[in-house]
């Protein structure tokens, strides 16, 4: 069938480039809570002016991520793993009614590219290529939503999964095998036309990936607060 996916994409604005690659480092616990963040250092990172990171900056203090503390700059928010299980929540509410329509609606042609993108996805996970497994992953996703053919869902999806960039999940232990694993049930139920059964595994795939997020990230955040309460050896 003729892919839906664009062939291009232009890329993001460097702001929006810069406040996903910010946020992406707060989500996966490498920015723990209270951590400096300068615009000039998060320029240096990306090769772009102080400019548009300072731009991201601002936006990211907008959606609560990082807070400016007067004679002091940003800093990153108190974030904690019930936050990442909330925003997990709201998505996967979204996600399961993109599912329940993508299994009335599925055509023949339609299942073929779920399956292909499905038998890639077990490819990449046996030879351990993550990188790829991350890219299937997101294309099988993609792919659903498309299906359900809901734009103005598929557009409050995106305000959520922004939230959660896609290039971190490779550090998380379980994360290969539970998408291996949860898909391929999401598929069967695709493929059966059953609606209630999509959303309901879809919903609890999202649950899944957002519980292994938000352990990781607790295990990260903490153990970034002993090695500043620790202080230098002796």
């Amino acid at each position: 069938m003729a892919s839906r996916r664009p062939s291009t994409r232009a890329r993001p604005q460097l702001s929006d480039e810069a406040s996903g690659y910010v946020r992406g480092m707060i989500m996966s616990g490498e920015l723990p809570p209270g951590m400096a963040v300068r615009a000039e250092t998060i320029g240096a990172a990306l090769g772009i002016s102080t400019t548009p990171a300072r731009e991201a900056l601002q936006a990211l203090r907008v959606e609560g991520f990082l807070e400016l503390v007067p004679r002091r700059g940003f800093q990153v928010a108190v974030l904690t793993g019930q936050d990442v299980r909330d925003l997990f929540t709201v998505q996967a509410l979204i996600a399961g009614e993109l599912a329940a329509r993508a299994a009335v609606a599925a055509t023949p042609e339609d299942l073929s590219e779920l399956e292909a993108l499905h038998h890639e996805l077990i490819a990449a996970s046996a030879r351990g290529n993550l990188e790829l497994l991350e890219e299937k992953n997101h294309a099988f996703h993609r792919e659903i939503n498309l299906i359900a053919g809901a734009p103005k869902i598929i557009w409050a999806l995106g305000l959520m999964t922004r939230y959660v960039p896609r290039k971190f999940y490779s550090s998380i232990a379980g994360w290969p095998e539970a998408t291996a694993n949860d898909h391929a049930q999401l598929l069967a139920d695709i493929r059966s036309h059953d609606a209630q059964a999509s959303r309901v595994d879809m919903q609890a795939h999202v649950e899944h990936a957002g519980e292994l997020l938000a352990v990781h990230f607790d295990e990260r955040t903490s153990a970034a607060a002993v090695d500043v309460t620790a202080g230098p050896p002796d």
